[in-house]
């Protein structure tokens, strides 16, 4: 949609600015068609055939389509060892022709969720793998976490405790989205009183959209995955993003509300709208990066960040110096004239962490489900 590009794989934009760095996420082909650089893996057939079904269906190469025959139900043994394991050979196969494809390969960005038994099982596979063949390239991941409130699985808190081991070791980044604080913004800010799954991921995509938008347009201070890495982490294990974006504006009001610099930035440390549901107060900032979008005056940027840094100075570590990092993109997503994403790297993350391995020893403490990972 950013990049004008169609259904049909053409090209309909406005501006010579959609196409200047499209090759960083698309594959020029015959015909001035684009093919997006990616891989589409489940061990759930009918997946493909929804995403076939589409309006965007064709947009995606058939070769890149990788799909078992059964799904893992919602186990993670049978995702990393048995049905996982079996596509996971022909998965890296089809990884490595996309990435020879590359003319300069930075890295690879992993979306998958935790809780279920293929984003947890197989994704752990592919993670060790990839960073195997690749140990000298950014392995980044969007991580959806699981949430009682939001569950549709109960042994989702043994799926996750056993994925995240493997997101430590072998992760460069990850950035933790919740299902749980993707359903409170929904309800909250967006005045949606029953969310869809396509409400929250309308959150994620536009969050992962600024993220990337250095990579994909120009502007006046650009970030990418490296950048990222070196600003962003200070120690390799520490790697987990908390990320946000504003303004969250309720739907049909997005016209009328202007927006200052001063109020993005006071908006970002607003708990409120994170993608993940914990408290900065409850922690410390070891870290922080804010991507700007729209026309702005980069030294108003760095005066408002450096404003609220020194006005919450005990909720930053005191011994990492200028740890929030900007970067400032002229070009706005549609219907808004700017906005910001956030990325916090911050001890507030244990919360999360913490309610799933509570609700792991509850059930691990009376043996519940195990048999279906041991039998």
């Amino acid at each position: 949609d950013e990049h004008g590009i169609s259904p049909a794989a053409r090209y309909r934009g406005n501006s010579d600015l959609q196409l200047q760095r499209i090759n960083v996420y698309y594959n020029e082909g015959r015909g001035n068609t684009f093919v997006p650089r990616n891989v589409l893996i489940d061990l759930d057939p009918s997946t493909a055939d929804t995403i076939l079904a589409s309006p965007y269906g064709r947009l995606f190469n058939p070769d890149q389509y990788i799909m078992g025959s059964a799904g893992a139900s919602n186990n993670w043994g049978k995702g990393r060892y048995s049905e996982g394991a079996e596509l996971a050979h022909e998965a890296l196969n089809v990884i490595r022709k996309a990435s020879e494809n590359c003319d300069c390969l930075q890295g690879f960005q992993v979306t998958h969720s935790v809780g279920g038994g293929t984003g947890s099982g197989l994704g752990s596979v592919l993670l060790e793998k990839i960073k195997e063949e690749y140990p000298d390239r950014i392995l980044s991941t969007a991580s959806v976490l699981p949430s009682p409130k939001v569950s549709d699985a109960v042994v989702e808190p043994y799926n996750s405790i056993l994925g995240f081991h493997y997101l430590i070791e072998y992760a460069d980044q990850t950035y933790c989205l919740d299902n749980e604080a993707l359903y409170g913004i929904c309800q909250r800010v967006l005045k949606l009183s029953y969310p869809t799954f396509g409400d929250l991921n309308h959150l994620v995509s536009a969050t992962l959209a600024g993220v990337t938008t250095c990579f994909r347009f120009p502007g006046q201070l650009n970030t990418d995955l490296r950048k990222l890495q070196v600003n962003m982490v200070p120690f390799p294990r520490t790697h987990f993003f908390v990320p946000g974006f504003v303004p969250l504006i309720s739907r049909g009001s997005s016209t009328y509300t202007a927006v200052t610099v001063p109020q993005l930035v006071a908006q970002m440390f607003d708990p409120s709208v994170f993608m993940c549901d914990c408290d900065p107060k409850l922690g410390k900032f070891l870290t922080a990066c804010a991507i700007f979008r729209g026309r702005l005056s980069t030294r108003l940027v760095d005066e408002q960040l450096s404003n609220i840094q020194n006005k919450n100075s005990s909720s930053f570590v005191e011994w990492i110096p200028n740890n929030i990092k900007s970067a400032v993109c002229d070009i706005p997503p549609r219907g808004m004239k700017i906005c910001a994403t956030f990325l916090g790297n911050t001890t507030s993350l244990k919360e999360v962490l913490t309610r799933i391995c509570k609700s792991f020893a509850a059930m691990y403490a009376r043996k519940a489900y195990l048999h279906w990972y041991t039998g």
